[in-house]
């Protein structure tokens, strides 16, 4: 995690948000349609979507390795004059209860494909039954749109883009699933800046009546 960790440290060490203070469009959508509780954000980086949930009234907590991303969403924070849980660590080191969230977000948090799948079974272990997932993050048709505009930002290893159908797997036991792969204009901060393509994904995770196990 250490060499990792450091090139995130590098990166929020900017002074200004480096991608932007404004929420993620999609993100601001789909809260808007739920009623307020308890929200995990993963893969956080400067808090721009944990304080903007915070202000809507929600208990937040959030999680990146970035101690300087930690450092700056608290800073982001005060600014707004909310309260955000944000502890900095890998999901497995953290200890969250099962079934503790209402809602986990996951907004361009690429996991390599050797954890993906993994990962994504623990943080469905963190959410209630009935609670919902959110994803959005670039898929692997995304490497076209950084080859013809640098600034369009993501991973630059197809490994670490995803597809509808790996999307689709990792969350199979959800239901009143939205999934779509869209082409988007990004305006958030100096690195989700033009055309982008991405899958968006909401699910809410069955109840135990509705599981076929």
């Amino acid at each position: 995690m250490n060499k990792l960790a450091d090139i995130w440290n590098e990166r929020y060490s900017a002074k200004e948000y480096v991608y932007g203070e404004q929420p993620n469009i999609f993100l601001q959508q789909q809260l808007e349609k739920l009623p307020v509780g308890h929200i995990l954000l993963a893969g956080e980086g400067e808090g721009r979507n944990a304080v903007y949930a915070a202000t809507l009234g929600w208990k937040v907590t959030a999680y990146d390795i970035s101690r300087v991303g930690k450092k700056k969403a608290e800073q982001l924070a005060d600014k707004h004059n909310v309260k955000i849980d944000y502890r900095v660590g890998e999901l497995q080191e953290l200890s969250f209860e099962e079934e503790q969230f209402d809602v986990i977000a996951l907004i361009y948090t690429h996991f390599p494909i050797e954890l993906r799948a993994a990962i994504h079974k623990r943080l469905t272990d963190h959410v209630r039954p009935g609670g919902t997932i959110l994803l959005e993050a670039f898929s692997k048709n995304h490497i076209s749109n950084q080859a013809d505009n640098p600034t369009a930002g993501g991973p630059k290893d197809i490994n670490l883009l995803y597809s509808v159908d790996e999307i689709r797997s990792d969350f199979a036991n959800y239901e009143k699933v939205e999934i779509e792969e869209v082409e988007v204009d990004l305006s958030e901060g100096l690195y989700h800046i033009g055309l982008g393509s991405v899958i968006r994904f909401t699910g809410m995770k069955q109840l135990p009546g509705n599981r076929d196990d």
